[in-house]
């Protein structure tokens, strides 16, 4: 986190010396998915969290935010931002990659700052700063870990998330890292749509299909939820981990007490939308732009430095 953390204290110090009279009031627009589930939930919690604070701060900015819970419907949302809120800046966390990026393109070729968030576009020249977790080691770390902890060989299935290119990067970042292990076999590979109760469905199919599965890749701590209730159901006892990923803090509670499938978790905190629309502000009132890619590291989340990923009051 040091890297954005210094980015964001510089756009920070930007804000606090900014004058009273900037030459054009910033309007704001946040698009984001709808709180259907504990992610996006936190999502939707630091979102408005930051409008708080920087509307209290600032009187010539204004922060509008949208929650979508379709792609169609956020689409919809980004034109009435637009022509309704006119809006000239834009934070959007896309709910999908291909279908969202003709609609973003528009808004930037009339002349709005965009800053996407978390899920690419599938064109960057619709955007004008990509700020996201590192999906690269979202899916590598998980990838070495199981290796190592099935000692090189054993069955795995995995979940995938929604189609979009975090999702892509993520499997392809997975799936690279186990050619060092090749016993160890993907059985199948299906979207849970990042949703407990899709997933809980995937795992049915699994668990159904396959005798002997030695460990679980579910992708995300809400399909991990899913999972671990298909297992506790079918009474299985072949499988030795499931690793979810984000950090959520009943995950990392359950590492710190040891639980016996939930051993590890990687970290992806849906802070990053907070952090991402004051970046975006401090740049747009100093008349600045951002830097066109911000990663923020993931940390692969064990026993020994839980402690540390554990917020227990956080919506997350």
């Amino acid at each position: 986190m040091n890297h954005l953390t210094r980015i964001t204290a510089a756009c920070l110090l930007a804000l606090g010396a900014l004058s009273a009279h900037a030459a054009e009031k910033v309007v704001l627009g946040v698009a984001i998915p709808t709180a259907t589930h504990s992610f996006t939930g936190g999502i939707v919690w630091w979102a408005n969290k930051a409008k708080q604070e920087l509307e209290a701060a600032h009187p010539n900015l204004k922060v509008i935010v949208k929650t979508a819970a379709s792609a169609p419907d956020q689409a919809n949302q980004l034109q009435d931002l637009l022509v309704v809120n006119k809006i000239n800046t834009l934070v959007i966390f896309p709910l999908e990659s291909a279908s969202l990026t003709q609609p973003v393109n528009q808004l930037k070729k009339k002349g709005v700052y965009v800053t996407v968030v978390d899920r690419g576009l599938t064109n960057v020249n619709a955007q004008n700063a990509y700020i996201a977790g590192d999906n690269t080691a979202f899916g590598r770390l998980p990838a070495e870990h199981l290796g190592r902890q099935l000692g090189g060989k054993g069955n795995i299935v995995i979940l995938r998330g929604m189609p979009s290119t975090l999702d892509n990067e993520r499997v392809n970042a997975f799936n690279a890292a186990l050619k060092a292990t090749p016993g160890i076999k993907v059985l199948d590979t299906k979207f849970g749509n990042w949703n407990r109760d899709d997933a809980f469905k995937v795992m049915q199919d699994y668990l159904t299909r396959f005798k002997q599965i030695d460990a679980v890749w579910a992708a995300d701590d809400d399909m991990a939820i899913g999972v671990l209730k298909a297992i506790e159901q079918a009474k299985r006892t072949d499988i030795k981990e499931v690793f979810g990923g984000a950090g959520a803090k009943g995950a990392v509670k359950k590492i710190m007490d040891g639980d016996k499938l939930v051993q590890a978790n990687v970290s992806y905190s849906p802070k990053f939308i907070y952090d991402a629309i004051k970046m975006t502000a401090a740049a747009r009132l100093n008349g600045k732009v951002l830097p066109a890619k911000t990663i923020i590291p993931s940390v692969l989340i064990t026993r020994a430095n839980a402690s540390k990923f554990y917020f227990p009051d956080s919506p997350y």
